[in-house]
């Protein structure tokens, strides 16, 4: 129950939503949701027409199973949820769903599928941003003594190139992609000091760790994640939530760690126009430089 209810909390669904979630939440999924997934995201033109005991019958599942998956997904009902996938259906970004990379594929095609996957997460990312957060983000990286980023596997990759990229910000900040050395420069923070915590679809425990140290040193944490579930949605300062690649999960997740980047480039942009005088945003072009 208490699962459930972070899960409920932290998601709140838009019409349009509803591909985007399941495949957001697939790396999660256990067999029986992942059964009831590729059903939906497979041909969502089908359900429409269907009941919710055609569709238990033809997945194999209770018809109380499609319905406990519905509400994971954050609707109240089986009804809901069609409602949404026939908003999402009529949507141009329809036309970009993610395509699996077959064998027979050649240059272009495969070039072509990682492109579109790449267009479509940004935009889901996008659809779900609640950029409150991001203004509260930037004033809080503003007012930080030191702020610290911590990313281990791939989310290091993330960390490593914030940290590169505010070095020109004037913000006094570091980068840790070691386990160990993570936890012990969290303990070190203070609470004029923010920890910047990224997570991908690896290491979770090892993020969690340094969280809870941040969080016993009296620092202000900032979680930028692609995870929908995770213990710490309710007790981060602050949530960035990216969206992940989707049903074809990809060892690096490279995706999911482009779209992570370019929020870190969005957040530096706006760390710095808020740090420079009144029409001086042209200066702003050797950003990325």
């Amino acid at each position: 129950m208490e699962k459930r209810a972070i899960f409920m909390e932290v998601n709140h669904v838009e019409p349009q939503q509803c591909l985007t979630r399941i495949q957001s939440f697939y790396p999660e999924f256990n067999d029986t949701e992942k059964k009831i997934a590729d059903y939906i995201l497979t041909a969502p033109e089908k359900i429409m027409n269907q009941t919710i005991t055609q569709v238990a019958e033809d997945v194999g599942v209770a018809s109380s199973t499609i319905f406990r998956f519905c509400q994971r997904m954050g609707f109240t009902g089986y009804q809901k949820l069609k409602i949404a996938l026939a908003s999402e259906i009529a949507s141009p970004l329809r036309d970009m769903v993610q395509e699996k990379i077959q064998e027979q594929d050649n240059e272009r095609a495969v070039t072509e599928k990682i492109f579109n996957t790449s267009i479509r997460t940004f935009q889901d990312t996008i659809q779900t941003m609640d950029f409150s957060l991001i203004k509260k983000a930037v004033n809080a990286m503003m007012a930080a003594e030191k702020v610290e980023f911590y990313g281990t596997g791939n989310s290091g990759i993330v960390a490593l190139d914030a940290h590169h990229k505010f070095i020109g910000s004037g913000l006094s900040t570091n980068a840790y992609t070691d386990p160990y050395l993570q936890r012990r420069a969290a303990s070190q923070l203070s609470e004029d000091d923010i920890a910047f915590i990224i997570i991908g679809s690896d290491a979770p425990d090892e993020a969690l760790a340094v969280f809870e140290a941040a969080k016993a040193a009296g620092a202000k944490t900032i979680v930028m994640t692609n995870m929908m579930r995770s213990p710490m949605n309710k007790k981060a300062d602050i949530m960035l939530r990216t969206i992940s690649s989707g049903i074809e999960s990809r060892t690096d997740d490279m995706y999911s760690r482009i779209v992570q980047m370019s929020l870190i480039d969005a957040l530096y942009t706006n760390v710095m126009k808020a740090r420079k005088p009144a029409g001086t945003l042209g200066k702003l072009k050797r950003l990325f430089d």
